[in-house]
């Protein structure tokens, strides 16, 4: 009765009111969807400017490890990756007869200014249907034809888990894309993929560490001097001039945290993020020998958050909590230093 007042009032038929009221819910979702957004990016630049604190603590004293989200997000130029149905939501397009790739192309060719691709990852892959070419999934190209299309969104990374409005609006589009391509579409529900994404968003926080060896010097060392220590020991300057760098096999293992080269070095803090450097290049234990070698050089010592000596104890609790982890991240299908780890903790 209240709402047949208020409609009399205002001069609004049924429709009217039912349009007005449909609008106000849309306003509400993006009011929210702005509002978790900024608030993510707030909490980014927070945790980032915390991101480089030693995380190397004495067990007894307790262990705090960042939190997930601690480093950059992807830029606006997304990185081509290979569709992973371990953290992606895979929707597959089937076609009666194979489709030409520029058809494809020319329909999905706004996905790039839509709001999925300003806050999750995309990509999409087409299986080849020319009779010249090995039937494979690929990129796709306006020349070639295909017989199956997959499109694929990334369910969680160091963001978060990906949010309701991002996934329907995804699914809506493949949706809209299949009808438009007459095509047959095999896609899960977005109940079943949110509830995936917080079971790897869980995961990910979890296995999400970052570990880091402090090295006191008992003076301030000269920058010129600990330059030409670090090149000795095999570290390369980062192109920021702040930080360095130490590789293996041409692959990056553990930096350092921003340094002053126009200042003496009373501290070398160097940082470890444990799930994207595989197990087999025992990055803690060579970034641990690393820190002791500098500390003997350089008149130093290794020690934990509070400027306290490293223990031995401190030593071996990281290590029996690292090889649970990696054991985790191998059960749980993204073994640290796999392509996957890489896409999900960035």
């Amino acid at each position: 009765m209240y709402v047949e007042q208020i409609m009399t009032m205002l001069g609004l038929s049924d429709l009217q009111f039912a349009l007005a009221a449909i609008g106000l819910v849309i306003l509400i979702l993006v009011a929210i969807l702005n509002f978790k957004y900024a608030r993510a990016r707030r909490q980014a630049r927070e945790q980032t400017q915390f991101a480089h604190e030693p995380s190397f603590a004495d067990p007894e004293m307790g262990r705090t490890e960042p939190s997930f989200g601690s480093m950059s997000v992807a830029s606006s130029s997304p990185e081509k990756f290979s569709i992973d149905p371990r953290i992606d939501c895979v929707i597959t397009l089937r076609f009666d007869q194979a489709i030409a790739g520029s058809e494809i192309l020319e329909e999905i060719h706004d996905w790039a200014d839509s709001q999925v691709q300003a806050t999750a990852r995309w990509v999409c892959e087409g299986l080849t249907a020319d009779q010249d070419a090995a039937e494979d999934w690929e990129d796709l190209k306006p020349g070639a034809s295909y017989s199956e299309l997959q499109l694929a969104i990334q369910l969680a990374s160091r963001r978060g888990a990906i949010g309701v409005l991002e996934l329907s609006d995804f699914c809506s589009r493949a949706q809209a894309l299949a009808e438009t391509l007459g095509s047959q579409i095999d896609m899960p529900s977005v109940n079943t993929m949110l509830e995936s994404a917080k079971e790897l968003d869980v995961m990910a926080a979890d296995s999400d560490i970052q570990l880091s060896i402090n090295v006191l010097f008992d003076a301030p060392y000269p920058w010129g001097n600990f330059d030409a220590l670090m090149r000795q020991r095999g570290f390369k300057l980062a192109r920021n001039g702040r930080q360095y760098e130490f590789y293996s096999n041409g692959m990056f293992v553990f930096n350092s945290a921003d340094l002053d080269p126009n200042s003496s070095v009373s501290q070398l803090t160097l940082l470890l993020e444990v799930p994207l450097v595989a197990q087999e290049e025992r990055a803690f234990e060579r970034m641990l020998g690393e820190g002791v070698e500098i500390a003997q050089a350089a008149h130093g010592r290794l020690v934990d958050d509070n400027g306290i000596n490293l223990s031995e104890a401190a030593v071996v609790s990281i290590r029996q909590h690292l090889d649970v982890l990696y054991a985790n991240l191998e059960k749980s299908g993204v073994p640290a230093g796999s392509s996957t780890a890489s896409r999900l903790f960035s």
